[in-house]
């Protein structure tokens, strides 16, 4: 492992959250921990938190809109820099299923990253985006990013959240421009069903 790294996924609590485009996030990174052996069963800081001494990985428990608050608690109380912070969360301006990762950059309108971004008062974090877009046929929004994924689906968010998964892995492991080569590339996944 190239670091230290606190790995943050945005979503909402609650059940009724739990299998919504908006909780990517949140899926992607209760997939990374369970492949590398972490358990986020701490509530600390606002969040379900878990992980060893190089690697913490967290779920802010407050809405995604003030997720914020959580980070910069969890920044601070185990001395990360934002550089050392990869936050993952769903994009719909990405095409279903897609991964990117970034270095750095606005929040291009998702207010989880918005409310981050004020909170630590930098955009200089990296960052695994993972698209949501539900096709042209379609529109997303907060009633879209909301919903239940459709019950058809599973497959297609299991492989994409083995992807996520895999990315965080390369991020921590080869570092970000590394992790991009290799994972920021078209992939053509099935949109979901209506």
């Amino acid at each position: 492992m190239a670091g230290r790294w606190i790995v943050v996924g945005l979503g909402n609590p609650g059940p009724e959250y739990e299998w919504t485009p908006h909780n990517l996030g949140f899926l992607a990174v209760d997939r990374f921990a369970e492949r590398n052996g972490v358990r986020l069963h701490r509530k600390e800081c606002l969040a379900l938190v878990g992980g060893r001494e190089e690697l913490t990985v967290a779920k802010p428990q407050t809405y995604m809109n003030e997720s914020g608050g959580s980070v910069r608690q969890l920044l601070a109380k185990y001395e990360f820099s934002p550089g050392e912070l990869l936050l993952v969360y769903d994009e719909l301006a990405l095409p279903w299923g897609q991964l990117r990762i970034r270095p750095s950059g606005s929040a291009a309108g998702h207010n989880g990253v918005s409310s981050v971004i004020r909170s630590v008062g930098t955009q200089d974090f990296p960052r695994v985006r993972i698209g949501c877009h539900p096709g042209p046929d379609r529109r997303g929004g907060k009633d879209y990013l909301l919903s239940r994924m459709p019950r058809g689906l599973e497959k297609e968010v299991d492989e994409t959240l083995d992807r996520a998964a895999q990315a965080i892995e390369s991020v921590i492991a080869e570092g970000v421009e590394k992790a991009m080569a290799r994972f920021n590339r078209k992939v053509e996944p099935a949109a979901p069903e209506a």
